[in-house]
Parts: C-alpha cells; structure tokens; sequence
C-alpha cells in the first residue's frame, strides 16, 4: 500500500500539533513504517514509550504492545489504530489459568512473555521477550521452578539453552507455527551460502537445534534471534545472502537499512493478519480523533507494571 504524500503530510502535522509520537512494529505495513518516528521489536518499542517525551503515543503494533505502553506511560494518552489488532499467542492464556498454576505450584515464578494480556502479566513475576528471556529465567533462583507462559517453543527454547526445568503454557504463535523445518532445510540447500536467521517463537526451533547439535545443520550458518537481533545480525555481518525466518514484514526494513543484500523468506506465508491491521489513513483517524485509547485498570497496571519493570532493569 502506497503512502500518499497528502496523508503523511498531514500525519506529521498532527503529531506536531499534538506531542505525539508514532511507534512501528517490525511487522507493520510498509506504508506505517515510512511515516513511524520508531521501528522495533517488543523491548525496543517498550524502552522507546517509557523514555518519550511525547503527551500521545500512537502504537502501530498488536493490542498487548499498546497495553504495556499504557502500564508504561499512566501520564500519557496510547492510541491504537485499530481495536481488532490483536494476537493469536496472546489470546492462548488468561488470568485465570496462571492463578491456577500458581495455587498448585506455591513458590514458583511465572514467566510472562510479552505476548500477553496486561491481566496475565499482572499475575507474573516478570516479563520478558524473546531477546532477553534466557537472561530473565536464568535471574531466578535454580531451586525455584518456572512456568513460562504463553509460547511454547519460545519456552522450550529457554529450557534447552538454561538447562531448567520450566513448566510450559502449551501456545503458539499462528503465523510462525507454520514455519516448518522443512521449510528450511529446503531454503538451506537452495542457498549454501545464506546464513539462517531463526526467532524463537518458530514451531520449527527446537528441530533446528537438534539439527545444529546433530550436525545436519550448519551451526555457524545458523542463528537464533529476536527480530531485532535479526536486523543487527544482517547489517553487521559480511554475508551478503540471509534466510529469514519469521514474519516477512521484517524484510521491509531490512531491505531498506541493507541495499544489496538478498534477503529471503523461509517461508514466504508467514504473515500475520492483526499486524497488517493498521494502515497510514487508520492512524490519520487515529490521530485526528483520539481513537482508541488504550486503558489498562489500575490495580492491574500497577501489578503488571511490577513484571515489566524487573523485564526492563534485566535487559
């Protein structure tokens, strides 16, 4: 989708008009991106809305991302552009199922991954994505036992790498489910001289690291990285071909900061319905209107915010 010049023209004046500042997704549109202040993953987007100066923060992203900015921000107005930008991780687990968890385990930590509503991450010990989820289980005592909740591979990713016993949430991601290890060793022997770029939310890593361990896969080919690692790993490594495996919206940016190096998709349907939600005329309404505000109860924030705190001071 195009941006026309009109309508960015008139995004930029709003957002001087009215103090507000636009954050993207990795996973958004094109056409968000080039008008976003801020392009990120989950962490760098939550460290972005707690340091803003800005009075609006407009968030181009999933609806759980718009909540955090809230928890984040009590003084400041978040927007999402649409209501309906949710997620289907996020909506595998409710508050009621770690209450559970925790009634059954007293003295454990849950582990909330950022893909979770404000209620179930009120009901944590911390937060965490997938950049710094290895380092936010391995500060917890090795005595105590974790429940990481909601995405399953992401968990079981952490277990391998820590060596912990960790009680997982059976969720998922739709969108990187559906990447199979099939897909990459097919996209691998295609290109011999790409380097595999792997987010841990993929159905498929656990499969890659037992390949990598058994040796069917090239271990120095192959990296496992949140998005934004992905997108420093491109630009700073001197490989010139990349297999990507996570939801191709990322490859906008990295095509535009990495002219001339040839990106590919491990699998080029993954593609996530609620991030493709907002386009550039739903944040001009957005803007022009003060919709929708995003509202996070306080006894809830202020639970929450205890999580993310911990998620943030860990790094």
């Amino acid at each position: 989708m195009a941006l026309s010049i009109f309508i960015q023209q008139r995004i930029e004046e709003l957002k001087r008009e009215k103090n507000a500042i636009l954050l993207a997704h990795n996973y958004q549109i094109p056409a968000v991106q080039d008008v976003a202040d801020f392009i990120g993953d989950s962490l760098a987007l939550s460290r972005k809305a707690a340091a803003t100066d800005a009075e609006v923060i407009v968030f181009c992203g999933v609806h759980f991302m718009a909540e955090t900015a809230a928890i984040l921000c009590p003084d400041k107005k978040v927007l999402i552009p649409d209501l309906d930008a949710g997620c289907s991780l996020a909506s595998t687990i409710v508050a009621e199922d770690v209450r559970a968890w925790k009634e059954e385990h007293p003295g454990g930590a849950v582990v909330a991954y950022v893909n979770t509503a404000a209620a179930v991450k009120a009901e944590a010990d911390y937060c965490c994505t997938s950049t710094n989820a290895v380092k936010v289980v391995q500060s917890i005592p090795a005595d105590q036992e974790v429940f990481f909740v909601p995405d399953m591979f992401l968990g079981d990713y952490v277990r391998k790498v820590t060596g912990r016993k960790i009680h997982l949430w059976q969720g998922e991601c739709h969108v990187h489910a559906g990447i199979r290890p099939e897909d990459i060793t097919a996209k691998m022997a295609e290109y011999p001289k790409a380097e595999f770029l792997i987010h841990p939310e993929c159905g498929c890593v656990s499969n890659c690291m037992h390949m990598v361990a058994s040796g069917d896969v090239d271990a120095d080919r192959t990296h496992i990285l949140s998005t934004e690692g992905m997108v420093r790993r491109v630009k700073e490594s001197p490989a010139n071909e990349f297999i990507i495996a996570t939801e191709t919206g990322i490859l906008y940016r990295m095509e535009k900061e990495n002219p001339g190096k040839s990106l590919i998709p491990a699998n080029p349907d993954a593609i996530c319905k609620y991030m493709k939600m907002i386009t550039p005329e739903k944040v001009l309404r957005s803007l022009e209107k003060g919709v929708f505000e995003v509202h996070v109860p306080a006894d809830i924030a202020a639970r929450a915010r205890l999580a993310i705190d911990r998620m943030l001071a860990i790094g």
